[in-house]
C-alpha cells in the first residue's frame, strides 16, 4: 500500500513536469503553433494583468475601415511595369534598374548578383507606376524605363499593354509613360507642399513583382537632400514598407491622393529598413507636364554659386542666425550678375519665399517659368538688400569666372601656417587637374590633425581670398596673412572641383 502511494506520488510529479516543461517549450517556440494537446481552461496570469492606459489620439479620417476604403481607391490605378532592354555580351548583370550606380548603393551589389551568359540576351526589369489621368497617362521613376526597347504596362483588371515612353528626366528620376486607354482608374494629386512629418501615408507598388501590395506607415522626414540618388532632390521620407518593385509606385495620404512617387529606400540587406524616399507630387507633375508639352524639361537660372550658411560662416559676416543661402561666387553673364549679386551675399528670400537651405533654393530657382521677374531679399555686410532680376533658362554648361597664373610658396604664420600653398605654374596646374590660367593659389599639403584639415582645406583646393580679400599672389597672400593674430578665426574662400566655397578656420 505503501508503495503504490508512493508510485502515484511520483507519477503526479511527472505529470506536472511534463506540463510545466510544455508550457515553457511553447512560450520559448519549441513546438509548432497548433501542435495537438488537451484542452485547458485557461487560467488568469498571475503576474501579467492588462494595464488601463489612457485613449491614444487618432488622426481625423484615420482608422482600419477608411484606410480599407483608401486602398481600394488607389490600387486599379496603380500599375505593374515590365521593361526589356536588348543586351549584349559583356554588358552588365541585367535585372531593375539598368546599371544605375546609385541604385545599387541603395539595394547593395548582392540584390543585383546574375549569372551573365556570354550571349546576347535580353534584360528584364520591372516597377511600378501610377496612372494620373484617364487617358492612360502614368508616372514612373526614370530608372525603371529608362534606356528599355519594350514596355509593359499591366493593369490590376488583368489588362496588358504596350507603353510608350514620354519622357523622362534623370535629374529628379521621374518618366511619364502613355498607354492606349481611356475610362481608366486615376489618382488625383495632392499638395505635397502641405504634407507635414507625422502623417499616415499609404504606398502602393509592386515590390519583389508582388502586384497590389499595402504597406502603411507616416511620413518622417520632408525635404530629404544630399542623399545621392538624383541632382534635383527634395524628398519625403517614410517608414512605410517600399522594397525593390516598389519604384515608381503611389504614397498617397489618408484621402487617397498621390503625395509622392516612390523612388528609393536605404538598406544595407536590399529590402525594407523603414527608410523610404518618394519624390514629392509637386515636383512630379511639375516634370510631368513639361514632359508631354515639349518632351524635355526646361529649368531656370539664377547663376550663383551657393553653399550653406553655417554658424562659423554666420558670425563671419556678422549674421545673427544661420537663415539664408551663402552666395560664393556669381557667374559672369548670368541674371545674379546683370542683377548686381556678389560674393558673400545672404539669401534670405526668393520670390516671396523664405529661403534656408542651398536644395530649397536651387529647386525653387529651377522650377521657375523662363523668363519670369522674381525678387530676391539678401543680406550684404550686414544690411537688407532687394535685387529684381529676370529667371532664364538654365544653360547646359555653367563656369565660373577666373584669370591669371603664377609660381613661388608662402610661409605665413597662425592658423594659414598648416597649410602649404604655391603659386599655378604648368606642373601644378597637369598635377591637380587645373587651368595653369587660374587665379589663386594652390594647396600643396595640410598639416594633419590641424584646424585647417578639421575645418576641411584638402590638397589641390585653390584659395581665392583670406578674410574677403583677394589673394592673387604669394606677396597678397602673405599680406592678408600678416594681419591676422595668432587666435584669430580665418575666412578662406576657396575653389573645388570648379566650385566655389567658404570655410571658416579656427584655431
Amino acid at each position: 500500500m505503501k508503495l503504490s502511494r508512493s508510485w502515484a506520488l511520483s507519477f503526479a510529479l511527472v505529470a506536472v513536469g511534463i506540463v510545466i516543461g510544455v508550457g515553457i517549450a511553447s512560450d520559448l517556440g519549441w513546438l509548432p503553433n497548433g501542435s495537438a494537446g488537451p484542452e485547458q481552461t485557461p487560467t488568469p496570469d498571475p503576474i501579467v494583468r492588462p494595464v488601463a492606459t489612457a485613449p491614444q489620439p487618432v488622426m481625423p479620417g484615420a482608422s482600419a475601415k477608411n484606410f480599407v476604403e483608401i486602398a481600394k481607391m488607389v490600387k486599379p490605378a496603380v500599375v505593374n511595369i515590365a521593361a526589356t532592354r536588348n543586351g549584349k555580351p559583356g554588358d552588365g548583370p541585367h535585372g531593375t534598374p539598368f546599371d544605375d550606380p546609385f541604385f545599387r548603393r541603395f539595394f547593395g551589389d548582392e540584390f543585383f548578383k546574375r549569372e551573365t551568359p556570354p550571349r546576347d540576351r535580353k534584360e528584364r526589369g520591372q516597377g511600378s507606376g501610377v496612372i494620373v489621368d484617364t487617358n492612360g497617362i502614368i508616372i514612373t521613376n526614370n530608372h525603371v524605363v529608362s534606356k528599355a526597347d519594350e514596355i509593359r504596362v499591366f493593369l490590376s483588371d488583368k489588362r496588358e499593354f504596350k507603353g510608350k515612353l514620354i519622357g523622362t528626366d534623370a535629374k529628379t528620376d521621374i518618366a511619364v509613360v502613355k498607354i492606349e486607354a481611356t475610362g481608366l482608374p486615376a489618382v488625383p494629386f495632392a499638395d505635397s507642399d502641405q504634407l507635414e512629418v507625422g502623417e499616415f501615408v499609404l504606398a502602393v507598388g509592386s515590390p519583389f513583382g508582388l502586384t497590389q501590395s499595402v504597406t502603411m506607415g507616416i511620413v518622417s522626414a520632408v525635404g530629404r537632400a544630399s542623399m545621392g540618388i538624383a541632382e534635383y532632390e527634395d524628398f519625403i521620407q517614410t517608414d512605410a514598407a517600399i522594397n525593390p518593385g516598389n519604384s515608381g509606385g503611389a504614397l498617397v495620404n489618408i484621402r487617397g491622393e498621390l503625395v509622392g512617387i516612390n523612388t528609393a529606400i536605404f538598406s544595407q540587406s536590399g529590402g525594407n529598413m523603414g527608410i523610404g524616399f518618394a519624390v514629392p507630387s509637386n515636383l512630379s507633375r511639375s516634370i510631368m507636364d513639361q514632359l508631354l508639352k515639349s518632351g524635355k524639361v526646361v529649368r531656370g537660372w539664377l547663376g550663383v554659386a551657393i553653399q550653406e550658411l553655417t554658424p562659423e560662416l554666420a558670425s563671419q559676416f556678422g549674421i545673427g542666425d544661420t537663415k539664408g543661402v551663402l552666395v560664393s561666387d556669381v557667374m559672369e553673364d548670368s541674371p545674379a550678375k546683370k542683377a548686381g549679386f556678389e560674393r558673400a551675399d545672404v539669401i534670405v528670400e526668393y520670390d516671396g519665399k523664405p529661403m534656408d537651405s542651398p536644395t530649397h533654393l536651387r529647386n525653387a530657382v529651377a522650377q521657375t517659368p523662363i523668363g519670369r521677374k522674381v525678387t530676391v531679399k539678401l543680406i550684404r555686410d550686414k544690411k537688407p538688400k532687394t535685387l529684381d532680376l529676370t529667371i532664364v533658362e538654365q544653360p547646359k554648361s555653367m563656369s565660373l569666372p577666373g584669370s591669371d597664373d603664377g609660381g613661388e610658396s608662402a610661409s605665413p604664420s597662425g592658423v594659414l601656417s598648416d597649410i602649404d600653398v604655391r603659386e599655378l605654374n604648368e606642373d601644378l596646374a597637369g598635377r591637380y587637374g587645373l587651368k595653369p590660367s587660374e587665379r589663386g593659389l594652390v594647396v600643396t599639403r595640410v598639416k594633419p590633425d590641424t584646424p585647417a584639415e578639421q575645418a576641411g582645406v584638402r590638397e589641390g583646393d585653390v584659395i581665392l581670398e583670406v578674410n574677403r580679400k583677394a589673394v592673387n599672389s604669394i606677396k597678397s597672400y602673405e599680406r592678408a596673412a600678416a594681419s591676422l593674430a595668432k587666435d584669430q578665426s580665418v575666412l578662406v574662400l576657396l575653389k573645388r572641383k570648379g566650385q566655389t566655397i567658404y570655410l571658416t578656420l579656427k584655431p
